[in-house]
């Protein structure tokens, strides 16, 4: 029998690649910490009913892409195809309304969706995404915005658009969508198979399509920005001006409507050009009636998802693996040296350093070229005699510089070994 591949869709992040997926991560916790954002982890798997309420039974999401199963309790359980709807949930399930004014939240982990896998794009993905509810403000969509940029520019990232657009609210939208159905009827034809079947379901979502007759047909489509109410007008202007206070530069795109139903007013997305046809980076916008309809009250809402595995790419087309490499690398051969050695390498670590300890058992030879390939700033050796006399050898790697001294020695310089260890990373 052959070996167990992975599911088609999905594949492993080795460690090779995690340190990028660390370093986005801890930016991101950083930035959003600073803005007084808290973490929320809720469950890979939720009711069924969480999304085809919240995103929409109409939506390509949860008519062809999910993860949909019956457990042994007989309940249909769907793996997560985003993470607005769970955070939400959560925030009723749990009363976070309770303590008054807006939450702050953000998450970070997989999604799922069954669809054609592609560069950038598995049916497991990850997102980093937040949630802004509890304002109907316009300066909640600004800063959302703001910080996804913020995120993004400090991971090195600069060949960034940002369109925006306003999809209004339920009734902006309706009449919309009539006047799209009248527009669109004429060429049903000529649309892409998709595209014909969203005329009934989702007409919104037309305006979306890759193909190239269907944008053809597009550009000259209604423009929902003429069938705004005086509202959803006043709110979209305010978040033009705010972003203009902000020196953020932005292109209005009537055609961005996002994939969800949830969304009202603005709708955003951050765009990449050095992605292909998978362009999109961030996407987001306000949601002002999805807590009611998940059965809360009526509390405005926006957020934001970033793509993970798209940021990625762009990150190595950037710059080199953020590989970890250990201050020392410690070898040891022999039954008593290899007994101190790992009581070492903990004492080390305990101090703030970084240690690899050798476990081959190999002989010292074939431990030091380890030690090299490792790219440690020094070696620490422990050979019988060392092991008898309560001694160390420290070897620089670089300079070949070597000196003994006695483990106690070496712990009391454990600090001015620090200053060291530091000096010959920069030479």
């Amino acid at each position: 029998m052959g070996t167990i591949q992975t599911p088609p869709g999905t594949r492993d992040i080795l460690p090779e690649e995690i340190g990028y997926w660390q370093y986005v991560e801890n930016i991101a916790t950083q930035i959003l910490s600073r803005a007084m954002y808290q973490e929320i982890r809720p469950p890979i798997f939720e009711q069924t009913s969480l999304f085809e309420r919240g995103i929409g039974e109409a939506t390509d999401v949860v008519g062809k892409e999910m993860y949909t199963f019956t457990d042994r309790g007989d309940r249909s359980l769907t793996l997560r195809p985003e993470g607005t709807a769970g955070v939400v949930r959560a925030y009723l399930q749990n009363n976070l309304y309770a303590a008054g004014g807006v939450q702050r939240l953000w998450y970070c982990g997989p999604m799922f969706r069954y669809e054609r896998p592609q560069a950038g794009r598995q049916r497991q993905f990850h997102q980093i995404g937040l949630e802004l509810v509890g304002t109907g403000d316009p300066r909640g969509d600004v800063e959302a915005i703001a910080l996804a940029s913020n995120i993004l520019k400090s991971l090195g990232l600069r060949s960034l658009k940002l369109d925006i657009n306003s999809v209004g609210d339920r009734s902006d939208r309706q009449r919309y969508r009539e006047a799209l159905v009248e527009y669109f009827l004429p060429y049903k034809e000529e649309l892409d198979p998709d595209s014909q079947d969203r005329l009934e379901r989702n007409p919104l979502r037309i305006l979306d399509s890759k193909n190239e007759r269907t944008k053809e047909i597009n550009q000259n489509a209604p423009n929902i920005l003429q069938y705004l109410g005086d509202n959803s007008q006043i709110h979209f202007e305010q978040v033009q001006q705010l972003l203009g206070d902000l020196g953020i530069e932005y292109n209005i795109n009537p055609c961005l409507v996002r994939g969800l139903d949830y969304y009202t007013h603005t709708a955003f997305e951050i765009i990449s050009d050095d992605l292909g046809a998978q362009a999109t980076v961030c996407g987001g916008g306000r949601y002002d009636g999805l807590v009611e309809e998940l059965g809360g009250n009526s509390t405005p809402a926006v957020g934001w998802a970033i793509g993970m595995e798209r940021l990625i790419i762009l990150l190595k087309q950037l710059q080199s693996s953020p590989v970890r490499v250990p201050d020392i690398y410690l070898v040891s051969r022999g039954e008593a040296a290899e007994a101190q050695g790992l009581i070492l390498a903990q004492k080390l670590r305990a101090e703030g350093l970084t240690v690899e300890l050798d476990m081959s058992g190999s002989a010292f030879g074939k431990q030091f070229k380890r030690a090299d390939r490792s790219g440690a700033i020094a070696c620490l050796i422990l050979g019988e005699e060392e092991a008898v006399n309560q001694t160390v050898q420290l070897k620089w790697l670089q300079t070949k510089e070597q000196q003994t001294m006695t483990q106690t020695e070496l712990f009391n310089q454990v600090g001015e070994l620090r200053e060291q260890l530091g000096r010959h990373r920069k030479q």
